[in-house]
């Protein structure tokens, strides 16, 4: 059964365009690096991109070949590194962006590609910095 189902996904169509469910890997190392749906060689519907590590870096969809919807990009330790939406390959919509450990950095506004606003995440006082963490007000550091 399984050799079957393997049969079934990287196909071409008539016309010799990817068409079907794709799959690509890394090589060597054989770890899966892209998977999706093509439609008479166009990209469409859900697809999902990986690190080496099999960790989930990307995923959105995709119609006609361009993003359009909901998209998250992730850093290679699996926090969220942004998220937002797309209309025919454009940004468009509300986005966020986080840090590294997973809290968020900004947010803004996009319409037709065009950056419109930021509304930067409120300023945090070193004892609400110092609760977050976990540790006493006495050990953060300040660059100045």
């Amino acid at each position: 059964m399984e050799k079957q189902a393997q049969n079934l996904i990287n196909l071409y169509n008539e016309r010799g365009e990817k068409h079907g469910y794709w799959e690509f890997y890394y090589h060597p190392c054989g770890q899966l690096f892209r998977k999706g749906r093509y439609v008479n060689g166009n990209r469409e519907g859900c697809w999902e991109e990986y690190y080496r590590s099999g960790q989930l870096s990307r995923k959105g969809n995709y119609v006609n070949d361009k993003r359009d919807g909901y998209w998250e990009d992730y850093c290679f330790n699996g926090q969220l590194m942004w998220k937002g939406h797309w209309v025919n390959g454009n940004r468009d919509g509300y986005w966020e962006w986080y840090f590294s450990n997973g809290q968020l950095s900004s947010k803004g506004h996009y319409v037709n590609d065009k950056f419109i606003e930021e509304k930067p995440v409120t300023e945090l006082s070193m004892d609400e910095i110092a609760k977050k963490f976990g540790i006493p007000v006495s050990q953060l550091k300040i660059k100045k």
